[in-house]
């Protein structure tokens, strides 16, 4: 084999650094003004001149305040109030009547929160990048014999690829050649490598381990598993959720409301005769405590943090509004084939006949079915190798299109094929739900399989999580038999199934279970259920491309027992948005109340109300952490 080149992909790219909080502007903007402040702080106690401190303070406030202040005079030419505009104009004001140090410590704090918002929302967009990130920037194409190194967005659907032992894949695709174990933790969450054999799949960004593979390029790199999940998982970061949404529509009039307020704080006590410095003091800390900075700041952290740490584990979460709908799920509707199985069929029995034995009968039926390309043949094939059977040769081999195959196996006429006539055992077959496949050997029967779809290993506890989660019982809805479908149930727990419903009756279903109702499908057929559900979850897997775009959430590593989690994960960041909103209303009652009653220093107005905008900025930051997936 002939190489161009001997520079080979690079083995393993540094993983995405986070970004510290030092990294964003925001936070060095920030520093910058606290060192301004400090020196004044400084400068002031130590006796040192007036001049001095006073333009260190103004070089906190132009620091720290520029920002906000230019943000807040862009939205006020849209005609629309910021709090950031109300900080500074306090500040200004502090500083107006020599309260300059107060308004500095007000512009730090506030920049300081400003900091931590900024950082809440990197760690965010770093969750995501860093998936985009895992995929290798070039892959060794091989064509004609060729090796040659090339970049990885140039690869094509047909393209095949070599990854040497240690690389990581260049693209989506099938194994062709070489056995391995690869890494699939960031597409699966797995930690533990899954083995790869020719007609296996592999996914762009995974480490491959010890062995070589050839992998046929099966999606463009804009349409691999990780470009979607950075691509949805950004989209979702873009949305707003309906709470969000409402409390930036009441922000306006209650900001208009503050400036109005904050003038009869100021005027009211002038009438009874108070001095203009302490009406003008009171007035800026009422500004400052009254204004909603943490109220704002309450709802997107917590949507935000959730939909990334799904992200990290294959589970895309479209946008915030679907996160929260998520958590008003009551009840859950799974479609079967795909979805609480894995859309394979595997042989699940074997009764020979005929004096054959139950190996004898599957070993001459996957001869037979050895060329197949029929999902049947394949599975009867894989079930003789499984049991360590050698698969003899066939010769004048012929598939017939609905009716089944025949060939020559070990000088015996084999046919497989389905029954033609309903034998007894035949019936006991169908009857268990199973399809029934006749193996005849020089025209007599040899035996009767009996082929399922194999249930995903995790169906059975991911039906009781989701039981015990929404406290109502889960409902199968399939367009399979009755019987296939009942016996699919009991194996899982699944007491509630409709059977036999065709796409326009699934959607029925759904809207009669109710109104918060969890939809999870896999197929075209499944699509309209998903859109008429209160959420739709696809299978990414397996799923076509109409349901995992009509889908509000996509399981890609098709783990069942993800679909729970990501419910209780939405549920908590509801919760921390209940408990911020909570937090930040309590203090802005406790210190406006201080304030109007009493005498509210302004350093401790600028603690009470800054602190309380980190507090539940960090508050929302917590679904971040792993163990919050759980």
């Amino acid at each position: 084999m002939t190489t161009l080149t001997d520079r080979p992909a690079p083995a393993e790219r540094a993983a995405p650094r986070r970004r510290g909080l030092l990294a964003l502007p925001e936070s060095r903007w920030a520093g910058a003004a606290l060192l301004a402040f400090l020196l004044g702080l400084a400068v002031d106690l130590g006796g040192g001149p007036d001049w001095a401190s006073w333009a260190l303070y103004l070089l906190c406030y132009a620091t720290g305040g520029w920002e906000p202040a230019w943000a807040g005079l862009r939205a006020l030419r849209e005609r629309t109030l910021d709090v950031d505009l109300l900080m500074i104009v306090a500040a200004i004001g502090a500083a107006s009547i020599g309260q300059v140090r107060d308004g500095g410590l007000l512009i730090v704090i506030f920049a300081t929160s400003g900091a931590l918002e900024a950082y809440a929302t990197a760690r965010t967009e770093d969750s995501v990048r860093g998936l985009l990130d895992l995929a290798p920037e070039t892959a060794v194409r091989v064509r004609d014999g060729v090796e040659r190194t090339v970049p990885a967005a140039d690869l094509i659907v047909g393209d095949e690829i070599l990854v040497r032992p240690g690389e990581r894949v260049g693209a989506d695709g099938e194994v062709l050649d070489g056995r391995t174990e690869i890494d699939e933790a960031t597409i699966t969450g797995e930690p533990m490598p899954a083995a790869k054999t020719p007609g296996d799949e592999v996914f762009a960004g995974t480490l491959n381990g010890s062995g070589a593979l050839r992998v046929r390029v099966a999606r463009d790199a804009s349409e691999s598993v990780i470009a979607r999940i950075v691509a949805l998982v950004a989209e979702a970061s873009e949305a707003k959720a309906p709470t969000q949404l409402f409390i930036e529509k009441v922000e306006q009039r209650y900001s208009m409301g503050i400036v109005l307020a904050t003038l009869a704080v100021f005027g009211v006590p002038l009438l009874f005769g108070e001095a203009v410095s302490d009406a003008l003091l009171r007035a800026m800390t009422f500004m400052i405590v009254a204004s909603p900075c943490a109220v704002v700041l309450a709802t997107m952290p917590p949507l935000l943090s959730a939909i990334a740490n799904a992200g990290r584990r294959g589970v895309l979460v479209k946008s915030a509004v679907v996160l929260e709908r998520l958590a008003d799920v009551e009840r859950v509707a799974l479609d079967k084939t795909g979805t609480l199985t894995e859309g394979v069929p595997v042989v699940a029995e074997i009764h020979p006949e005929s004096g054959h034995g139950a190996d004898e009968v599957l070993a001459l039926a996957a001869g037979a079915e050895h060329r197949s390309e029929h999902p049947l043949g394949r599975a009867v094939v894989t079930a003789a190798r499984e049991r360590g059977l050698p698969i003899p040769d066939a010769a004048n081999f012929r598939a017939e299109p609905g009716r089944g195959v025949t060939a020559l196996v070990a000088g015996r006429r084999i046919e497989v094929r389905g029954p033609e006539q309903r034998s007894e055992r035949v019936a006991a077959v169908e009857s268990a739900g199973r399809t029934a496949v006749v193996v005849l050997a020089d025209g007599v029967v040899a035996g009767v399989l009996g082929l399922t779809d194999r249930i995903r290993p995790d169906a059975a506890a991911a039906v009781r999580s989701l039981r015990d989660l929404t406290g109502a019982e889960p409902v199968l809805l399939t367009g399979d038999n009755e019987l296939a479908a009942r016996r699919i149930a009991a194996e899982v727990g699944i007491r509630e199934v409709r059977a036999g419903l065709l796409p326009e009756q699934k959607v029925a279903a759904v809207r009669e279970l109710g109104a918060r109702t969890l939809m999870l499908g896999d197929g075209i057929n499944d699509a309209p259920a998903l859109a008429a559900a209160h959420t739709g979850a696809a299978m990414g897997g397996a799923g076509a491309d109409l349901t995992l775009e009509t889908a509000d959430v996509v399981i890609v590593r098709d783990e069942l027992a993800a679909v729970a989690k990501l419910v209780d994960l939405s549920r908590r960041a509801r919760r921390l948005v209940r408990q911020n909103l909570v937090i930040a209303a309590s203090f802005i009652a406790v210190l406006v109340a201080w304030d109007l009653v009493g005498d509210l220093p302004l350093p401790l107005g600028v603690a009470g109300h800054e602190g309380s905008t980190v507090l539940v900025g960090l508050n929302g930051l917590r679904l971040l952490r792993s163990r919050a997936w759980r």
